[in-house]
């Protein structure tokens, strides 16, 4: 599904109306009926509830207006705050309008509330809808319409956004004020790029999107570059289980990882590659750590090396990885390596001459800061998955920086380094060096320990030994990472979340994505994990 800017989303509305001969005020009543129909959907019936509807005096609060029209029709008690007068309202909002507040039960309409009417009316409320703005907030809002989000966000109630929280700039999350925090955001014709970036994440809530109508052949035509990832997508690329399958089908993964104190970075990634339906896989490791690896996971394969005396991967070991690297389908590095300098000079050197389909992750791309021009020699694109403190340091900048446009900082580097870029976050971004970009729903807070990176590292290199390009496997690999994560997180909890949990549940992510989002059983919260 294809995310849009503010400006891309008028230029389609433009069209709609101008050559599909839709008039705007049926997308206006198509926008506000999906509204209603997402409240009763997440919060139940509306009959005899009360219903607090901010709207402002443009086209968001005229679809705020419908969804007055439509949730009084349902016996709702509905109050609507119109942050502004009658007479100043035009168009499709204000024919809307006299649809509201006409005789014969129509809502009741206060025109310019006070402050002091705003709050008490968001507390009498069972649901506030925010109306005010949408797209339409480039500043800090100021006001009367402070006053209202004020108000709403301290009544304790659910907030409906309609199509974006009001105060949240529409393409980059950013806030630069107040912004109202929604439980839920309705979003219409294609979701805005800004519910998925930076603090949007945080005031969006959960995200539904409605079909207001927009024909899909004037979307293809804008050639729209950035994507919202979706079961269908990630269906379409998993490899299929035929009966005639044996182990050698589905690739040996192989993975250069570990040192003293993190062979558990190992074991996460071979048991994540194993657990995303690789054949085979083998962990390179230090000599010291091997037998560690050994006694802990009976599937996973070891390759024990020469270690230096810190005992980390040697230059010695350089070889049998070059020789390991051959007999192997895909290869993840990086998982536990340490920073030690031997052994980040033999992760550079196994960068550029690695042909297999590669992933580079952790201590391998900290071996790669003030060297990523080395990347341009690989034979082919390798994976990066840098979290905004690693991507900081590759492109020699600050994590702030990186927060303020983690879109444009993956696509520059997947650019300019000819490499696929898996920025993780809260929404993690996936970066082609053809100036694609798809950004993937999934995932949860509870997600934010430590480990998660190891096991998402062994779920792409997973993916990529079964024989997926690394675009779609890099895609595919955050898609099932996150939905793992969000299905784990069902047993769990956020706060009690720990990386080993995902490894159970990858199985079940895969599961979800091919039943088309049907509920899969989830196991027993009792068990080891990973096991």
């Amino acid at each position: 599904m294809k995310l849009v800017t503010a400006r891309q989303m008028r230029a389609l509305d433009r069209r709609t109306i101008r050559d599909a001969g839709v008039p705007g005020h049926v997308l206006m009543e198509r926008a506000g009926a999906g509204v209603a129909a997402a409240i009763e959907d997440t919060f139940g019936p509306v009959k005899g509830k009360t219903v607090t509807i901010f709207c402002g005096k443009g086209n968001n609060g005229g679809d705020g207006l419908v969804v007055a029209h439509l949730l009084r029709r349902k016996r709702a008690d509905v109050r609507v705050c119109l942050l502004a007068q009658a007479r100043d309202l035009a168009g499709d909002a204000k024919r809307m309008y006299r649809r509201v507040a006409g005789g014969g039960g129509g809502a009741r309409v206060a025109c310019v509330p006070s402050a002091d009417l705003m709050r008490r009316l968001t507390r009498q409320s069972h649901i506030l809808v925010d109306a005010l703005l949408g797209t339409g907030a480039t500043a800090a809002v100021t006001g009367r319409y402070e006053e209202a989000i004020h108000a709403m966000n301290a009544a304790g109630v659910p907030v409906v956004a309609v199509d974006l929280p009001s105060g949240m700039h529409a393409d980059t999350g950013a806030v630069p004020g107040a912004a109202v925090r929604a439980s839920l955001t309705v979003t219409f014709g294609n979701p805005k790029l800004g519910l998925f970036l930076g603090s949007g994440v945080d005031y969006a809530g959960r995200v539904r999107r409605v079909d207001i109508g927009i024909p899909e052949r004037y979307v293809e035509a804008m050639r729209l570059p950035i994507t919202l990832l979706t079961p269908d997508a990630i269906r379409s690329w998993l490899p299929a289980r035929r009966a005639s399958s044996h182990k050698g089908t589905f690739g040996h993964a192989g993975l250069i990882a570990g040192s003293p104190g993190k062979s558990g970075a190992a074991l996460l990634a071979a048991v994540a590659a194993l657990r995303t339906g690789a054949g085979l896989v083998t962990v390179a490791a230090p000599a010291g750590v091997q037998a560690r690896l050994d006694a802990r996971a009976m599937e996973v394969m070891t390759l024990p090396l020469p270690e230096t005396k810190d005992g980390t991967l040697s230059r010695r070991a350089l070889p049998q990885l070059r020789a390991f690297i051959q007999s192997r389908t895909s290869v993840g590095m990086g998982p536990g390596l340490s920073t030690h300098a031997e052994t980040a000079g033999v992760i550079r050197t196994l960068i550029t001459q690695c042909d297999r389909p590669t992933v580079i992750d952790a201590d391998a791309l900290n071996a790669l800061s003030g060297h990523t021009r080395i990347l341009r020699a690989r034979p082919r694109p390798a994976v990066l998955t840098p979290h905004p403190g690693e991507m900081a340091r590759l492109l020699d900048t600050t994590t702030d920086m990186i927060a303020r446009n983690p879109l444009g900082a993956a696509r520059d580097f997947a650019r300019a380094h000819a490499g696929i870029v898996v920025l993780k976050g809260a929404r993690t971004i996936i970066a082609h060096p053809g100036g694609r970009a798809a950004i993937s729903p999934t995932g949860n807070p509870g997600m934010a320990t430590g480990g998660t990176g190891d096991v998402l590292t062994g779920v792409i290199t997973g993916l990529l030994a079964q024989g997926l390009a690394p675009w779609e496997a890099a895609q595919s690999g955050v898609y099932l990472h996150g939905t793992a994560g969000d299905l784990a997180a069902e047993v769990y909890g956020h706060a009690g979340l720990l990386a080993g949990d995902l490894l159970r549940f990858l199985p079940r992510a895969i599961m979800r994505v091919l039943h088309d989002g049907d509920r899969v059983p989830v196991p027993d919260a009792a068990g080891t994990h990973g096991r």
